[in-house]
């Protein structure tokens, strides 16, 4: 099976302008490609996680990828799957997240001897005269067809601004200007972006010729892709300092059942037949597979040694065996005991564990609190330092959320 066809098996293809063409160019590995990222935070996230993936598979087949950052555009935002506006960020800001992206994409991407490029489109944007851009880009759209896109209907109602207008016109010029400075013959985006896209490649044709060659391809699940980044309590990071290994780890082991072969086909690099095979497990075995999802997705972002330890502490757990001394942990002090004892509640609001004591409370009386695997209903449960012990104690809430305790 050739790199195009894989794609196409894995579910990561939606919508191409010329797929012959695409295909013939993906497979003979003659494509040099482009996918953007806005600079939006000091670390990427895994609703990234689809199109890194991409990038590191079409590499493999001998394509060349350019990571192209929003240095220009993240002065303006993205109106794309939005109802309001992002916040204005000032250019140390844009400049600093942009150095982070560049140290965590050279996991996936491999930018030696010219076989990737990172690109910030803030090298063109920023020089930009407004009157060239109107006279030489803006005549070459129509404000009937823009205002027919997708992204831009959801703001009317609330409002859309001249500054976020101008988003699809940016977007259509990076692809002009990488074809030109790079030889940029294709992009690759998420289906919310497919009308900024066709833009790109209309200007293109417009500006050099109906012969140009520019090719547009969407991800099948990226407007998905990028709500995986979020949880219930928070983003999930691939920086370890924002999301540790063992969270990530976690995060993967839990996604719901009806996702796992999903995420396994899109995001890891594990053949498909294997993957097929999992097609007909069932019941516990499902948990395996997630097991696996899990394991292979850290091992990308943080290394082996790290997956496994996550896996170790996952299984001490959830499992009853393996290392616990990677879980989350949190070191009580002296100062924390009240005459040698702390109470449960205390624990999990100084802990993070609950957001407060009113919370702890709460989750205690309903039954979803246990300590080292027994479930506690008494609020008014305390330890002692011994009780605590060297190896501490875990304090789980739920299913998914839970701490070790330690004493300093």
């Amino acid at each position: 099976m050739q790199i195009y066809e894989e794609l196409v098996a894995r579910g990561l293809i939606a919508q191409v302008t010329n797929e012959e063409e695409i295909k013939k160019m993906v497979n003979n590995g003659e494509a040099t490609f482009y996918i953007g990222f806005d600079p939006t935070a000091d670390s990427l996230h895994v609703g990234h996680f689809m199109a890194l993936c991409l990038m590191k598979r079409l590499q493999m087949a001998g394509n060349r990828p350019i990571a192209l950052i929003g240095g220009g555009t993240g002065m303006v935002g993205d109106p794309s799957g939005r109802s309001d506006m992002r916040q204005m960020m000032t250019v140390e800001t844009i400049e600093h997240n942009c150095e982070c992206f560049k140290k965590q994409m050279s996991r996936f991407i491999d930018f030696s001897e010219g076989k990737a490029l990172m690109v910030n489109n803030a090298e063109w944007l920023t020089k930009l005269n407004y009157i060239e851009l109107l006279r030489e880009v803006g005549a070459c759209f129509s404000v009937n067809n823009m205002l027919r896109a997708e992204c831009y209907k959801q703001r009317m109602e609330k409002g859309l601004s001249f500054l976020e207008f101008n988003y699809m016109i940016m977007q259509s010029y990076d692809f002009y200007m990488l074809f030109q400075k790079y030889g940029c013959n294709m992009q690759f985006g998420g289906d919310d972006q497919w009308s900024n896209m066709l833009g790109g490649t209309e200007l293109i044709r417009r500006k050099l010729g109906k012969d140009a060659h520019a090719m547009t391809i969407t991800l099948l699940l990226n407007s998905e892709g990028k709500k995986m980044g979020k949880t219930q309590s928070g983003a999930v990071w691939l920086d370890p300092n924002k999301t540790s290994p063992f969270e990530f780890y976690q995060y993967w082991r839990n996604v719901a059942d009806a996702d796992v072969l999903k995420c396994l086909r899109m995001l890891t690099f594990l053949p498909l037949e294997q993957i097929d095979e999992m097609d007909k497990w069932e019941g516990s075995q499902l948990n395996k597979a997630k097991e696996i999802l899990a394991y292979e997705l850290t091992s990308l972002v943080h290394g082996e040694e790290e997956a496994k330890k996550a896996e170790e502490a996952s299984k001490a757990l959830f499992g009853g065996s393996g290392d616990s001394a990677n879980m989350p942990c949190y070191e009580l002090t002296d100062e924390d005991f009240e005459d040698g004892k702390i109470g449960l509640l205390t624990i999990m609001q100084i802990s993070g564990l609950s957001a407060s004591r009113s919370d702890a409370r709460r989750n205690v009386e309903q039954g979803g609190v246990s300590v080292d695997g027994t479930q506690v209903k008494d609020i008014r449960a305390e330890f002692t330092k011994d009780e605590i012990g060297s190896d501490g104690i875990i304090v789980k809430r739920g299913k998914k959320n839970f701490m070790k305790i330690v004493v300093k």
